[in-house]
């Protein structure tokens, strides 16, 4: 028997990337799976790939009726909602002196209220299921600052803030809260064509060597932490960051 079977999941940015990963593993796993994304043609093309234990539905997440109509949709074809993984996000690269203002509101909209509008959704069909695991995916640049990634770092720090909130508040419900701090994923979205000062995949794969495992992270890998995390076998954990980084934020081989 899977680790989710029976479950109910929504997961949120599932066209591509760690969305698509986690989406799979988990209806591999044995869970019914709605897919959101705002990229329609690739998350309708993942959730008929899946077959019958996904649907795909259009999720922005910035949307109040978007996030209705998911859980509405998840327990109509599915049951009440047993997990949810706040996974989308956008990445906006600027230094301080040249971001928009329009474009760090843009990154707080999706990956900050994106969060929060997610978990307020879920937690009355979380109820009515007995429980449920909440993952919200934040990022090292919850935990550290880098240059360049002003609106990206804010709101993975207020994910990792709003994740102890909602689990002291939902606790007593039997729904547990946790966040997943991934280091550099080998996804589009840290490699967007055409921004200068990104760096290539050369450069990326250079500075990586520098670092415990010598590698990035592929998005399976941060999947698995959140099957752990969506699965009853995590269930005393709440409130917790869990750090996948390959050891970034524990230093450099070589200084």
């Amino acid at each position: 028997m899977g680790r989710l079977e029976g479950k109910t999941a929504i997961v949120s940015g599932a066209a591509r990337g760690q969305g698509e990963a986690e989406a799979r593993l988990f209806v591999e796993e044995g869970a019914r799976v709605i897919l959101g994304d705002v990229l329609d043609e690739r998350g309708q093309q993942v959730a008929d790939e899946l077959g019958d234990s996904a649907r795909y539905l259009h999720l922005d997440v910035r949307s109040e009726a978007d996030w209705t109509a998911a859980v509405a949709e998840a327990e109509r074809a599915f049951g009440p909602v047993d997990v949810l993984v706040n996974n989308a996000g956008i990445l906006k690269f600027a230094p301080l002196g040249e971001m928009e203002l329009a474009d760090y509101l843009a990154v707080i909209d999706v990956n900050q209220v994106g969060c929060f509008l997610g978990m307020r959704a879920v937690t009355p069909s979380m109820q009515r299921a007995g429980g449920g695991s909440i993952v919200n995916i934040s990022s090292i640049n919850g935990l550290v600052g880098y240059p360049g990634t002003m609106g990206y770092t804010a709101s993975k720090f207020a994910i990792r803030g709003m994740t102890k909130a909602a689990a002291l508040e939902l606790g007593p419900l039997g729904i547990r809260v946790n966040s997943i701090h991934p280091g550099a994923v080998d996804t589009e979205m840290v490699r967007p064509a055409g921004i200068e000062g990104v760096p290539t995949a050369e450069e990326q794969a250079a500075l990586f060597a520098a670092y415990p495992l010598r590698r990035n992270c592929q998005p399976v890998e941060i999947a698995r932490v959140a099957l752990f995390l969506a699965s009853d076998r995590s269930s005393y954990a709440t409130g917790a960051e869990f750090l996948v980084d390959g050891g970034m934020l524990a230093g450099p081989l070589d200084s």
